[in-house]
């Protein structure tokens, strides 16, 4: 399913961490429920609730030809305590 684009990791999102609330930038056409479902699934984890937010267009210039960057939307995943998703491995 390629509806999860990445994790975010920025200050904010790591802040965000400690309260095991996880980021994703997602695909702008998904949904809280297909992404609460998919996130369930793939990471066995409980989730408890899902915002989200459209991230503001960011115009870029290339050349002489302007134009905008690609539009994601970001999902802040709340987990129920215990579960935990491992974003990076130990390797």
């Amino acid at each position: 399913m390629n509806q999860v684009k990445y994790p975010v990791l920025t200050e904010k999102t790591i802040r965000l961490l400690e309260k095991n609330q996880y980021s994703f930038d997602v695909n702008i056409d998904s949904n809280k429920t297909q992404i609460k479902k998919w996130i369930e699934l793939f990471f066995n984890v409980k989730v408890i609730s899902v915002n989200s937010h459209r991230l503001p267009k960011k115009k870029k210039k290339i050349g002489t030809t302007t134009g905008y960057t690609v539009r994601y939307k970001r999902m802040i995943i709340k987990l129920q305590s215990g579960y935990s998703i491992p974003l990076f491995s130990n390797k």
